[in-house]
């Protein structure tokens, strides 16, 4: 059986275009301060990854179905109820940053924040920073789709 490709993969479409159409000012706000400290951490500079998550960097990963492909190092989305922060490959490390962080809930690999006033950046960014690290084996230029 042929391995799947991911239906979310890197795209052309404009960073700025995305978070300039968020259309509550302080989820705008929170938006454009996580994307510069995504940006300072991994250095380089934001994608887009389908219609609505923004990511930087990439790296390949591969599951034993044999699925494989790119993904952001380190990743957000404006949702609908909160940000969704993409941190790879999870949480297990970052229980002592978690307990420090602030509001938030927490999935497999999403951190959940109302608004980033809710939160320590300073751990955030460690956070983000922890997060990075643990992939830098991995790291992969993405290919951009049109």
């Amino acid at each position: 059986m042929a391995a799947s490709s991911p239906k979310t993969q890197a795209t052309t479409a404009s960073v700025a275009d995305f978070i300039a159409a968020v259309p509550e000012p302080e989820r705008r706000a929170d938006c454009t301060a996580l994307a510069a400290l995504m940006q300072a951490v991994v250095g380089e500079p934001p994608v887009m990854w389908g219609a609505a998550i923004v990511g930087f960097g990439a790296y390949r990963y591969q599951y034993a179905s044999g699925t494989q492909g790119d993904w952001p190092l380190v990743a957000f989305s404006p949702r609908k109820g909160d940000l969704s922060v993409y941190l790879m490959p999870g949480f297990e490390t970052l229980a002592p940053q978690l307990q420090k962080l602030g509001r938030h809930k927490t999935g497999k690999a999403c951190l959940y924040l109302r608004k980033l006033a809710d939160v320590d950046l300073a751990v955030l960014r460690e956070m983000i920073e922890i997060s990075v690290a643990s992939l830098a084996s991995q790291r992969v230029k993405p290919a951009v789709k049109t």
